[in-house]
């Protein structure tokens, strides 16, 4: 069959990156037509906006987007682009899987385990006021609602990717209302799955913990900020954003994306990574039921860093984005010997 995906080339880098992921899944074997739709720094002249409807109403549509980097312009009066993306669709859960990969030099080996943050809420959801000049004071909002959804999400997930153990990260010990209803909440959730152990875990020792022996962890569930620090934290035990996929995920929508940046300083110039967004492909792949290929994608990929003669040079090489892709796809012929986690 083939199925239609929304495109978001994004800003810097995000073009060059996003045609290196379609040509793997080409090469996979799986059949898109890619729907292309402006999002961005790069959507402004045209359409005077970073979110242009179109782009919505084209991810509505088709269910799934595979997205480059976005920009948003500081000091314009541009909301983050990205953040108003999660908002309008309701993606509710940002998904990070975080394995060591081949040929990477780190700290740690054999890293491999799964980060679940919640989306929409925390201190991001935006509220913020001026009390009095030069006080200022932002609301941190947790609902039983959301902590309910993102736990079954997180659970769901454990079970069906055969994790065994779910960590839950807080700060109870002084948020004692809003944390503990989200521990409440989630440990109600955790019940209903008596073959997923759970556990809690202090915001700080985890960190810690997560530094000194990443093997302890199998999936780690919080809220958007721990989330959104933990989860470049565990980047960094592998070798940085430039090789981690990611995914914002709700019950109706998915965008799959790269976590790095748009890299302005070397758009244009065929030296970017593609790892990140190759493997937010197959992820997506993953999601859509395309196992196989995903599976064949990934194993691609490690083949290509372990030999480690066809990376850029953030990886150690001297290889070119047009270059490492194609040993990627060259690669897909082997037998496939990982899979995405």
């Amino acid at each position: 069959m083939e199925y239609t995906i929304t495109l978001i080339p994004g800003d810097g880098i995000g073009p060059e990156v996003t045609e290196a992921a379609a040509r793997v899944v080409k090469a996979a074997g799986v059949s898109v037509r890619w729907e292309r739709v402006e999002a961005g720094a790069s959507a402004i002249p045209k359409h005077g906006t970073t979110l242009p409807d179109a782009v919505l109403e084209s991810i509505t549509r088709n269910r799934v987007a595979l997205k480059g980097p976005l920009t948003t312009p500081i000091g314009a009066g541009f909301a983050s682009v990205n953040v108003a993306l999660r908002k309008a669709l309701d993606l509710y859960v940002s998904l990070r899987p975080v394995r060591s990969l081949p040929g990477i030099k780190t700290r740690h080996s054999g890293v491999d385990l799964v980060i679940v943050r919640e989306n929409t809420e925390g201190l991001y959801s935006g509220r913020e006021h001026s009390v009095t000049p030069g006080v200022v004071e932002c609301l941190r909002i947790i609902t039983r609602r959301a902590s309910e959804r993102i736990a079954r999400f997180a659970f769901d997930y454990a079970r069906h990717e055969g994790r065994r153990k779910v960590t839950l990260l807080h700060k109870a010990s002084i948020m004692k209302m809003s944390d503990g209803l989200f521990l409440e909440t989630c440990h109600r959730v955790s019940r209903q799955y008596p073959f997923v152990e759970c556990q809690e875990m202090l915001i700080d020792n985890a960190a810690m913990q997560l530094v000194l022996d990443p093997s302890r962890f199998d999936l780690l569930l919080m809220e958007n900020l721990f989330g959104d620090l933990i989860s470049d934290l565990c980047a960094g035990l592998v070798g940085g954003l430039g090789v981690v996929p990611g995914a914002n995920i709700g019950d109706q929508c998915a965008v799959f994306e790269a976590v790095h940046g748009s890299a302005p300083d070397i758009a244009g110039r065929g030296v970017a990574n593609p790892t990140a967004l190759v493997l937010s492909a197959a992820l997506m792949l993953r999601h859509m039921g395309e196992r196989e290929a995903a599976a064949a994608i990934v194993s691609a990929v490690d083949r290509v860093l372990a030999k480690g003669a066809q990376v850029t040079a953030d990886l150690g090489g001297r290889a070119t984005t047009a270059g490492m892709t194609e040993a990627i796809i060259d690669s897909l012929g082997a037998p496939v010997e990982s899979a995405v986690s």
